[in-house]
């Protein structure tokens, strides 16, 4: 008698079995497609054994996973034999027909309107030809083939308008500009992302090659902007994510070549207007992702949406910099950073809310941080900017253990990196009183933020403690510095490594701290070496004495406190 539980197990082993036989007839190509298969009939549960029942005939039903499973990757032999070579093939024939109508027109076998009109009929030709070459199965290859048709047409427009005078220019680039859209169209229609990053890359060459040499800034700004939204469109319908990264790339290029060359102050508006439309475009890519969002689509996209979203926030800082460094003073331009901190914020929420990938979401809130302290430095002086940097790292780093962000962390980590550097070895803060001063106030916030820091961050406790005492140290000794000269001054240093040596000791035993403890004895070791070897060459008999006698007095104290701790233990 079959139980439930066999009956549902054996139902399991069958439709695993089904699932590696389909695996295996896709990499034989057998065909699947049969139209039904006989499988044996599993008796019931409270089924009794008897007479043979006949097998009855079921659907073959095909796994999910199995009817998404991939070929495997190709081996290196099959990549250079198959990918590389189709492509030198390319470029090799490309070439050949260049050659062969070269020499054909130099011995003016045909006239320039004839080498144009040849030059349209093959090009035409061959793409024709590569769609009948595609569906016989052979896609790389037809590809290949497409390559080759598109950029013959494209060198031919290019010919008619440069090289022979035919047309006029802007007729050629409306020619041109009508093979890149019929180009995408026919990727849209055959789902293929290659023949769209033919039609885009044409379109991106398209204004280099007919270029007048003249300054047309709004014009080639506004078709850029068309090519990008042109990107959006494919990526929220199709995910071709390479698409609008190579528009992306373009768009970089093409600005950064036209203000190498053209730029100069009476366009500072034009240029600034057209930066801030290009990186709004880029900007909306996620958000063009979500409203085209299909069934997995959020989780494919965080490496390329992350990529993008970092350049253009990278490209957009360089390119304002560079407009606006010399004209606007640095107020202006921190609150420029900080409403850009801002708007990655609000970003970064509502990519939340939609429940995007958290990856894209933290990464526009760790965008946001950056501007934020990219602000701090330009909007403040001196003091108030480490300051601000203690301050935004400690809270960055508090907020990073509850998000469980990494980018938060980092850039937290950074701020508090920032500022404490700025503390220890950078802020020159001139004080007419000691320790009521700004001064001693920095050093306080400095210690305070790197103890908020380590109660948060777990991981990096110990180098944040470290951190902290030597912050507070250096601010101590900085004051000594102040209150003595000479002698008075080497015992006063003395004085501060040994006492606060001992009161790091004492707390290190009333927190129950071998870690501090150990901060402790580093300290009391440094101060036995400093009176032994120093201190003794240096200072008055008086001040020996009292070094001697107090450094005496605290390690016979340590010593008891050990002592005190080890007999509680045993007993």
């Amino acid at each position: 008698m079959a139980t439930d539980e066999q009956y549902h197990e054996l139902r399991r082993l069958i439709a695993g079995l089904t699932e590696r036989v389909y695996k295996l007839e896709q990499l034989a190509h057998i065909d699947t497609t049969q139209p039904d298969r006989a499988s044996a009939v599993i008796p019931p549960s409270g089924a009794h054994s008897g007479p043979k029942v006949a097998p009855v005939r079921e659907p073959l039903v095909i796994p999910a996973s199995a009817a998404s499973s991939r070929l495997p990757e190709p081996d290196l032999e099959s990549k250079i034999g198959g990918h590389w070579l189709n492509r030198a093939g390319i470029v090799t024939v490309l070439i050949g027909v260049s050659y062969f109508f070269k020499y054909a027109f130099e011995n003016q076998w045909v006239g320039p309107a004839g080498r144009v009109l040849i030059g349209l009929i093959v090009g035409m030709g061959v793409v024709v030809c590569s769609e009948y070459v595609r569906r016989s199965g052979y896609d790389g290859f037809s590809y290949s083939l497409k390559a080759v048709g598109i950029g013959v047409l494209y060198l031919s427009l290019w010919a008619s308008s440069q090289f022979y005078k035919l047309i006029p220019n802007g007729m050629a680039f409306a020619a041109m500009v009508g093979v890149s859209a019929a180009t995408i169209a026919l990727a849209l229609w055959e789902d293929a992302e290659v023949t769209a990053a033919f039609g885009v890359l044409g379109a991106f060459i398209t204004p280099a090659a007919l270029s007048t040499g003249e300054n047309n800034a709004v014009s080639l700004f506004a078709y850029l902007t068309l090519l990008d939204f042109v990107a959006l469109i494919l990526l929220s319908r199709r995910l071709w994510f390479r698409i609008a990264i190579g528009s992306f790339v373009g768009t970089v290029i093409f600005y950064s070549a036209w203000n190498a060359r053209f730029y100069t102050g009476d366009q500072f508006t034009t240029a600034l207007l057209w930066v801030a439309v290009f990186f709004l475009v880029f900007a909306a890519m996620p958000f063009a992702l979500i409203r085209g969002e299909r069934e997995g689509s959020s989780s494919s996209a965080s490496t390329p949406i992350v990529a993008v979203a970092l350049g253009n926030a990278a490209a957009y800082s360089f390119a304002v910099w560079g407009l606006v460094h010399n004209l606007w003073p640095d107020r202006q331009i921190a609150e420029a950073a900080a409403a850009l901190g801002v708007l990655y914020f609000v970003m970064a929420y509502l990519l939340g809310k939609a429940s995007f990938d958290d990856v894209v979401a933290e990464t526009h809130a760790a965008i946001g941080v950056a501007f934020l302290i990219a602000a701090v430095p330009l909007a403040f002086d001196a003091r108030w900017i480490t300051v601000g940097w203690l301050v935004e790292g400690a809270a960055l780093i508090v907020v990073s253990e509850r998000t469980q962000s990494q980018a938060v962390r980092f850039l937290g980590a950074l701020a508090l990196l920032l500022g404490t550097c700025r503390v220890l070895a950078v802020d020159e803060i001139h004080v007419k009183q000691l320790l009521l001063n700004e001064r001693m106030l920095v050093s306080i916030v400095a210690v305070a933020a790197l103890l908020v820091a380590a109660a948060s961050w777990e991981k990096a406790v110990s180098f944040l403690i470290v951190t902290m005492n030597v912050v507070a140290l250096v601010a101590l000794h900085r004051e000594i510095v102040d209150a003595s000269q000479g002698v008075g001054r080497n015992f006063a240093d003395s004085a501060l490594l040994m006492f606060y040596g001992a009161g790091l000791m004492a707390f290190g035993f009333f927190k129950d701290s071998q870690f501090l403890r150990w901060q402790a004895l580093v300290l009391i070791g440094a101060t036995i070496g400093k009176v032994f070897l120093y201190d003794t060459s240096f200072m008055d008999v008086g001040y020996r004495v009292l070094s001697f006698i107090a450094l005496g007095l605290i390690l016979l104290a340590t010593s008891f406190l050990y002592q005190r701790n080890w007999f509680s233990k045993q007993q």
